[in-house]
């Protein structure tokens, strides 16, 4: 089969996919300590924007580390502890910044979980791109392939956070996937009282993100 007929097998299945959700679309627990399987399997940093323990975003983090396909591997890389960046730190960095860097440096790629605030990225989220960028000539998101995930109540999908984070990525030299370009609203409606993803939509719209990706990294590693 074509390049040209898989490409439009694959928006069939998204359109398909977003008929039956209007993804625009702290799980209390947190799946990222899973092991891998598949030992040479890709593995993907997942950064999550909000800080609040039951975020909707986590729970769209912990639903796409349960559907991760054969060869990808997804982890939480946390970011609570990280301070306000400060140049005036970067002589002596405090123990925060180092440990998220050389954490960040074990994994293949990224996907970026953002939630949207007053129509943009998280503080905190923007905060831990700048201390991975820094200092000069040491850059960890340097040509690394990245992700975007944002999330919101409201019917647009905090797609305004999501383009604000792309834009911010491009910057520091991360490739990020231009498509699908997921932005899933109505989020608070999806997920039950243990936050498990219900919307069967949802989760094809997510699994044919994942499929992407995987070939998407594939390109550049």
């Amino acid at each position: 089969m074509g390049i040209g007929l898989v490409e439009m097998e694959l928006e069939s299945k998204l359109d398909e996919a977003l008929m039956e959700s209007f993804p625009a679309s702290d799980a209390p627990a947190s799946l990222s300590e899973i092991e891998p399987d598949d030992l040479s399997a890709r593995k993907v940093a997942v950064i999550i924007g909000s800080l609040r323990r039951g975020a909707y975003s986590r729970m769209a983090a912990n639903a796409l580390i349960a559907m991760a396909p054969q060869g990808l591997h997804l982890e939480i890389v946390e970011i609570l502890d990280l301070t306000l960046f400060n140049q005036d730190l970067e002589d002596d960095p405090p123990v925060a910044w180092t440990v998220f860097r050389d954490r960040v440096r074990e994994f293949d790629a990224v996907i970026f979980m953002a939630p949207e605030y007053n129509r943009s990225m998280p503080a905190p989220l923007k905060n831990a791109v700048d201390i991975g960028s820094r200092p000069p000539g040491q850059n960890l998101w340097d040509g690394v392939p990245a992700g975007v995930v944002s999330t919101s109540p409201g019917a647009l999908g905090g797609i305004s956070s999501n383009n604000h984070l792309r834009q911010t990525l491009t910057n520091v030299n991360m490739f990020v996937l231009p498509q699908p370009n997921v932005s899933i609203g109505r989020v608070d409606t999806l997920f039950d009282e243990n936050g498990n993803l219900t919307n069967e939509g949802t989760k094809k719209y997510l699994a044919s993100f994942l499929d992407s990706f995987a070939k998407w990294i594939e390109k550049f590693l």
